[in-house]
This record gives C-alpha cells, sequence and structure tokens, in this order.
C-alpha cells in the first residue's frame, strides 16, 4: 500500500470536517463547519479531477451559504424585537 500523498490527506480532512459539522446541535455552527468542508470538497475535487465531486460541493457551499445569511438575519430580527419592547 503507497503512503497517502498530500491532496489525499487534504481530502480526508475534508470529511472529518463534514462528519464534525453533521454532530453539532447549533445549526449555525453546524452550516458554517459543513461549509468549510464543502469548500474543502471543491478543492479536492478539482485537483483529482472529478467534476461529480466538486459540482455536489459547490451547490452545498450555496444552500449553507443561503441558510446562513437566513440563520443571521432572523437572528438579528429576533433580537431587533426584543429591543424594542418597553
Amino acid at each position: 500500500m503507497e503512503a497517502m500523498n498530500w491532496v489525499e490527506w487534504f481530502g480526508l480532512a475534508a470529511s472529518v470536517v463534514v462528519a464534525y459539522s453533521l454532530m453539532l446541535k447549533d445549526m449555525l455552527k453546524l452550516r458554517i463547519w459543513n461549509l468549510i468542508g464543502a469548500a474543502m470538497f471543491v478543492v479536492y475535487g478539482g485537483l483529482i479531477g472529478a467534476l461529480p465531486v466538486w459540482v455536489l460541493n459547490a451547490f452545498i457551499v450555496i444552500a449553507d451559504l443561503y441558510y446562513i445569511v437566513k440563520i443571521v438575519k432572523n437572528s438579528d430580527e429576533n433580537t431587533q424585537a426584543s429591543n424594542s419592547l418597553p
């Protein structure tokens, strides 16, 4: 068995980040860590020339960004609403 090169280690690190993200209870933290892992997989897919890997993970990055913005926006609206109470 050959030793793993740095590209394989990078792909393994991306897997660990995604797995970690899925164990989080806080949805914002989950989305942020999942975005990082998916972005790493976009790079990894490009490095190994695997179009399906980077296309799927590029979609996941976009979805994570959408939901991060939505979570932060809702959080800001809730904070403003609670601050405006008499």
